[in-house]
C-alpha cells in the first residue's frame, strides 16, 4: 500500500512520544521484505534494536515540522521544545558570540552534546567559555530528515557533554535526483505598545506604526546520485542564507531601555551626550557634584538630571544581527562488498554577523583634568578648582561620562569558519556482528574586528590638553613632552568642541583570531547474541551488546591583539586575554541489553539495559559514566521504562585557561546611590567608609565589573540522573500514543563561577568572610564601576551543584476520516518541578523555577507546552496550527529564599505568560513540487518586558528575552521545493 503524504505525517507524528523512528524502520522494512525488520539505531544507545524501543525519552522532530514552522535558524526550532531554553542565537547583540547553541533542561549549553548522524558536532567559538558549545549555524534547516532529542544524562553512551542531553541531527542521505528549496522570510509587526507614550514622554523619536522587516532569503541546491551498480550514492549540499538587521530602535518596546520602579519608565545611561562630570572632594575622593553641560551657553555646567539628561542607548542596539552564511558538503557511501562500506561527511560553514551596541565613550572612570586645561570655562574651572582650592598647576580628579556619538555605535564583525571532515567503513562481520570503524576532524576559525571603540589611555591624553608656549595653539601636553606626537585633544567641555582629528586619534579598533580543533578516532562492535545462544531462558530474543573504543583530541587557540589584551578599549569590560590549551582522551565503553521475560501474562517482555564508559583525560584524570535501565512491555498497550545514569563533563579549555580580565555584571548596588537599601553597617562589610556612603554613583546601565577566568586545577562535573515513565499505545483507541515521563538530574562540582549579585547579597545581608572577600570598591568614590581595581571575584570554581526535576508529557493522536483526509494531533509539554541552584556546598540551593532575574538568569517556566494539529487534506494541501505556551515568571528578588531575596520594582515584579499561535500550509500541485506558506506569532503578540535592573544574564536583549519569546512581531515565510 501506498503511504500518503498525510499518513506520513501522521506515523511522524506519533513518533515524537514513543521515540521511534518510523521513517528509518519504513526504509529497513522495504529493504528487508515484506514481515521482516531491520535493526537500527536510536539515539541515546548504540545497540541495534527491532522494537523501536527506547529506555531513555527520545523526542523526534520531523523534516516536516521543520518546514512547517518556516525555520531557517536551527535553534530556533529546538527552541520551541518545551525542553529546551533560550541561549545564544540570532537576536542577541549585546555579548553575543555570533554562534547559536542549544541548552536543554535549562542546565547550560556546555552540557548540551550536539552530534551530526550520531558523531560529534565540534566546538564552535574560542572566544568564551559559553560560546565554545557546538555552533548550530553548522547545520542547514533544508538539509534535516530529522532531529532527535534524548533528554538527561548519556555519557555511557557518548561521552562527556551529555549531562543535559544530547540532540542528535540526523541528515538527507541516500538522496538521488535534484532539489531546490528556497525560502524567503520577514517580520511584520504593528507597533502599538504602551512604551509609545513613554517614548513621546522624552520626547525620544518612536518607530513607524506598521514595519516589515528583518528579511531572510534561504537558498539550498541537494544533488544526489546512484552508482550504476547500485551499490553506492553521493548526496551534495550547498547552501546560502542571507538575514537583514533589525534595529532595536525598529520597535516601539525597544525603542528606549526601560527604567524600574512603581511603573515603567525610559531610563537612560550616565555616559551621555553631553558629558556628565563627577566632581569629587580633592581631599577625601567622596562626589561632591554631578553636573553635565548647560545647552543654552554650551560651555557651562548646570546640574545633572538623571532623568533629564540620560543617554538613551537602548534603540542602538541589534533586535536581530544581520547575518550571511554559505554551506557546502556531501555524505558518500560505497559498498564494496558485503562486508564493507566504505562512507564519507564534509561539511563546510562560513558565517559572518554583526554585533551592534550602543557609542563607545568615557564610561565614568576618573581622570585627572589639569586645572590649566584652556578648553574650561572660567565658570567651570572655579567650579572644578579654584572651588575647592585648587590652582592652575593643580589637577581636579573628574568622574567623565561621554557617549562618542560622534563616532557611531560599537560593531563587532564576527566571523566563523568551520570544516567538519568524516571518514569510515563499516559493515557485517557476519550474521552476529556489526562493526563501525571512523575518523573524523573538525575545526572552527573565527576572526572579530571590533570598531569605533575608544582607547582608555589615549582618553587620558587628550583631555590633558595645554597650550603650546610656541604659537598659542592647544595641544595635548603628551605631544610637548613628546610622550605621544600624534596626541590631538578632546575638548568634552564645549558642546560641539569634538573635532575628527580627535575622534581618529581616540578610536582603535580590537582585533582577535583564533580557532577551535577536535580530532576523533572511534571503532566499535554492535551485535546480536542470539546466534551463540546468549539468552535467557524465559526470552525469546537474545543479548543485544555495543563495545567500542574512542580517541579525542581538542585545542583550543586565541589571540587578541593588544587592545583587547591590555584592556585599553573603554568599552571592552577590561578586554580578552590569549588562551590557549588541549586535551586529549582514551576512552573504551560498553553496553547491553538483555531481554529476561517475554511472552508471558502481563509480560510481553521485560529487559536490562546496561552501559558503562572509561574515561582517561589528560587533564581531568579517569572518569566513568554508566547506565542502567528496566523496560516492560505489560502488553501492547502499556509500557514501563526507567533509568538511572552518571554522567560526567570534563572542563573544556576555555575554562580551564582562559586569563583572568574584567568583565560586566547586570543587577543593583545596595550601597549606591543617595539612600542605599543596605545599612552603613552592612555596606561597610563590602568595603564602604562611612564618608562613601550615601555618595557612591549608580550605574545608569545598571552593570558594575566583575573578575573572570579560567581555572587549571577544575575537577570533572558528575551526574546523577534517574526517570521512569510510561507509554500508552491502547488498541482500543486505534491512533493514540502518550508518554509521561518523571526526569531528576543532578550535578555536583559545578563548574561555574558564583553569581556577582549573589556574592553582594552574601556579604551585605550575611556578613560572611568568603563573600565579603571577593569584593573590592573604588578607593575613591566607592563604587563597583569606572574603576579596573573595583570588581566582584567571579572566576571559576568547582563550586556546588545544579539539581533539576519534573515531568514531560506526550500524546499523538490521529484519527482518518473517509473522504476529507486525516488529522493528527502531537502534543508535548514539560512541568518543571524545580530548578535549585546551590552556589557552594553548605550554603543552601534556591530555587529558579518560575523566576528570571540577575541571579537566575533567563526565565525558567514551570510550564511549557507545544500543540500541533495537522490536517492532511485528499487534495494535496496539508495545513498545520500550533498553539505554543510558556507560563508566567517572577523576578528572582521577589522570593521569600534569602539567597534571592532582594528590592522588588513593580514594573519587573512578574512576566505573564505567553501563548504564541503558528498557521502554515502546503500545497503539492505536482509530484515534487511544493508550495509553503505560513505565519508564526498569527497575532502579533508583543513580547513580555523587564526593565534593565531585573533583566539579568547574557540572554537579555532590548527588555526582554528574545530567544525565550518571540521578539519581533508576527513572522511570514514563502517557500518553494522543487524536485527534477
Amino acid at each position: 500500500m501506498k503511504m500518503t503524504r498525510g499518513h506520513r505525517g501522521g506515523l511522524l507524528a506519533s513518533t515524537i512520544l514513543c521515540g521511534v523512528i518510523c521513517a528509518q524502520a519504513a526504509a529497513a522494512q522495504t529493504a528487508a521484505g515484506e514481515g521482516e525488520v531491520e535493526a537500527v539505531v536510536i539515539t541515546g544507545s548504540r545497540i541495534p534494536s527491532t522494537n523501536l524501543s527506547s529506555v531513555s525519552p527520545v523526542a523526534v522532530v520531523s523534516a516536516d515540522e521543520v518546514r512547517s514552522q518556516g525555520i531557517t535558524r536551527v535553534e530556533d526550532l529546538i527552541n520551541s521544545l518545551p525542553q529546551a531554553f533560550g541561549d545564544f542565537g540570532g537576536n542577541i547583540s549585546s555579548g553575543a558570540s555570533g554562534t547559536a547553541t542549544l541548552n536543554l533542561r535549562n542546565l547550560g549549553n556546555k552540557r548540551t552534546l550536539v552530534l551530526i548522524n550520531g558523531r560529534r558536532l565540534m566546538p564552535g567559538d574560542p572566544d568564551r567559555v559559553t560560546a565554545q558549545a557546538p555552533d548550530i549555524n553548522n547545520i542547514p534547516a533544508a538539509l534535516i530528515d530529522r532531529v532527535e532529542v534524548v533528554t538527561g544524562g548519556a555519557s555511557a553512551v557518548y561521552g562527556s557533554d551529555a549531562i543535559a542531553g544530547v540532540v542528535n541531527f540526523i541528515m538527507k542521505r541516500n538522496f538521488e535526483g535534484i532539489q531546490l528549496d528556497a525560502q524567503v522570510s520577514g517580520y511584520q509587526h504593528r507597533n502599538d505598545s504602551f512604551v509609545r507614550d513613554l517614548l513621546a514622554a522624552k520626547s525620544f523619536p518612536a518607530p513607524d506604526r506598521n514595519v516589515f522587516d528583518g528579511r531572510t532569503v534561504d537558498l539550498n541546491l541537494t544533488l544526489g546520485i546512484n552508482s550504476p551498480d547500485g551499490k553506492g550514492n553521493a548526496t551534495l549540499y550547498a547552501g546560502y542564507r542571507n538575514i537583514q538587521s533589525v534595529s532595536a530602535a525598529d520597535r516601539d518596546y525597544s525603542a528606549c531601555a526601560l527604567g524600574s520602579g512603581a511603573t515603567f519608565t525610559c531610563a537612560g545611561s550616565t555616559t551621555t551626550n553631553p558629558a556628565q562630570f563627577r566632581l569629587t572632594n580633592p581631599t577625601t575622593g567622596a562626589t561632591r557634584a554631578t553636573l553635565t553641560l548647560d545647552p543654552a551657553t554650551g560651555n557651562t555646567f548646570r546640574t545633572y538630571v538623571a532623568d533629564r539628561d540620560g543617554y538613551n542607548y537602548g534603540p542602538d542596539n541589534y533586535f536581530q544581527r544581520p547575518d550571511e552564511r554559505y554551506v557546502l558538503g556531501g555524505f558518500g557511501r560505497y559498498e564494496l562488498s558485503s562486508k564493507v562500506e566504505l562512507y564519507t561527511e564534509i561539511n563546510f560553514m562560513h558565517d559572518r554577523s554583526v554585533l551592534q551596541v550602543a557609542p563607545s565613550g568615557l564610561f565614568s572612570r576618573s581622570y585627572r583634568i589639569n586645572c590649566s586645561n584652556p578648553f574650561l570655562s572660567a565658570a567651570q574651572l572655579a567650579q572644578m578648582c579654584t572651588s575647592v582650592g585648587l590652582g592652575l598647576n593643580d589637577t581636579a580628579v573628574v568622574a567623565i561620562g561621554r557617549r562618542n556619538v560622534e563616532g557611531g555605535n560599537r560593531q563587532s564583525d564576527m566571523t566563523h569558519t568551520a570544516y567538519r571532515l568524516v571518514g569510515g567503513a563499516k559493515g557485517q562481520l557476519n550474521e552476529t556482528w556489526r562493526y563501525d570503524v571512523y575518523a573524523q576532524y573538525g575545526t572552527t576559525k573565527y576572526d572579530q574586528l571590533y570598531l569605533n571603540e575608544f582607547s582608555i589611555s589615549r582618553t587620558q591624553r587628550a583631555l590633558n590638553a595645554v597650550r603650546n608656549p610656541a604659537n598659542g595653539t592647544i595641544v595635548c601636553q603628551s605631544v610637548l613632552t613628546g610622550e605621544d606626537p600624534a596626541c590631538v585633544p578632546y575638548n568634552v567641555f564645549a558642546i560641539g568642541g569634538v573635532t575628527p582629528e580627535a575622534l581618529k586619534y581616540l578610536q582603535i579598533p580590537g582585533l582577535a583570531k583564533g580557532s577551535t580543533e577536535e580530532q576523533v578516532v572511534s571503532a566499535s562492535l554492535a551485535g546480536d547474541l542470539s546466534g551463540y545462544g546468549l539468552k535467557s531462558p524465559f526470552a525469546s530474543s537474545g543479548l543485544g551488546v555495543a563495545v567500542g573504543a574512542e580517541y579525542r583530541r581538542e585545542a583550543l587557540d586565541l589571540q587578541p591583539d593588544i587592545a583587547f589584551r591590555s584592556g585599553d578599549l573603554a568599552g571592552q569590560s577590561g578586554g580578552k586575554q590569549a588562551v590557549s590549551g588541549s586535551f586529549d582522551v582514551a576512552e573504551v565503553y560498553g553496553e547491553l541489553r538483555a531481554p529476561l521475560v517475554s511472552d508471558l501474562p502481563f509480560v510481553s517482555e521485560f529487559a536490562l539495559d546496561l552501559g558503562y564508559r572509561y574515561s582517561d583525560y589528560s587533564t581531568a584524570g579517569d572518569v566513568d559514566a554508566f547506565k542502567v535501565g528496566l523496560d516492560w512491555r505489560v502488553s501492547e498497550d502499556v509500557r514501563f521504562r526507567g533509568s538511572y545514569q552518571q554522567a560526567v563533563r570534563a572542563p573544556n579549555i576555555v575554562e580551564l585557561y582562559a586569563a583572568r580580565s574584567n568583565s560586566l555584571f547586570s543587577g543593583a548596588d545596595p550601597c549606591a546611590g543617595a539612600r542605599p537599601t543596605a545599612t552603613l553597617e552592612q555596606c561597610a562589610r563590602t568595603g564602604v567608609t562611612a564618608a562613601q556612603y550615601g555618595t557612591i554613583p549608580v550605574s545608569g546601565a545598571a552593570q558594575y565589573n566583575q573578575l573572570i577566568g579560567g581555572n587549571p586545577d577544575l575537577d570533572p562535573e558528575t551526574s546523577k540522573t534517574r526517570s521512569f515513565g510510561v507509554v500508552l499505545t491502547p488498541r482500543m483507541l486505534p491512533g493514540l500514543s502518550v508518554t509521561i515521563d518523571y526526569f531528576k538530574i543532578t550535578v555536583d562540582d559545578l563548574i561555574g563561577v558564583i553569581a556577582a549579585p549573589l556574592t553582594l547579597n552574601q556579604c551585605v545581608t550575611n556578613g560572611s568572610p568568603f563573600f565579603c572577600d571577593l569584593i573590592t570598591r573604588s578607593a575613591g568614590s566607592g563604587a563597583l564601576f569606572g574603576d579596573p581595581a573595583a570588581r566582584v571575584i567571579s572566576t571559576n570554581l568547582n563550586t556546588g551543584s545544579l539539581k533539576t526535576s519534573g515531568v514531560d508529557v506526550e500524546a499523538t493522536y490521529r484519527y482518518s476520516f473517509e473522504t476529507l483526509g486525516n488529522v493528527t494531533a502531537a502534543f508535548t509539554g514539560t512541568w518543571t518541578e524545580k530548578l535549585l541552584v546551590q552556589p557552594l556546598p553548605g550554603l543552601g540551593a534556591y530555587d529558579c523555577v518560575g523566576y528570571f532575574g540577575n541571579t537566575c538568569g533567563g526565565p525558567t517556566p514551570e510550564w511549557r507546552h507545544k500543540l500541533r494539529l495537522t490536517w492532511a487534506t485528499p487534495w494535496d494541501v496539508q495545513v498545520t496550527s500550533a498553539w505554543r505556551y510558556i507560563d508566567g515568571s517572577s523576578l528572582d528578588t521577589s522570593s521569600s529564599d534569602p539567597l534571592l531575596r532582594g528590592t522588588v520594582n513593580a514594573s519587573d515584579a512578574k512576566i505573564p505568560d505567553r501563548s504564541y499561535f503558528d498557521l502554515s500550509a502546503s500545497w503539492s500541485p505536482r509530484e515534487k513540487l511544493t508550495l509553503r506558506a505560513g505565519i508564526n506569532n498569527l497575532f502579533d503578540k508583543d513580547p513580555p518586558l523587564i526593565g534593565v535592573t531585573g533583566l539579568g544574564g547574557t540572554f537579555g536583549n532590548g527588555n526582554t528575552y528574545p530567544q525565550t519569546y518571540d521578539a519581533l512581531g508576527r513572522y511570514l515565510f514563502f517557500a518553494v521545493s522543487a524536485g527534477f
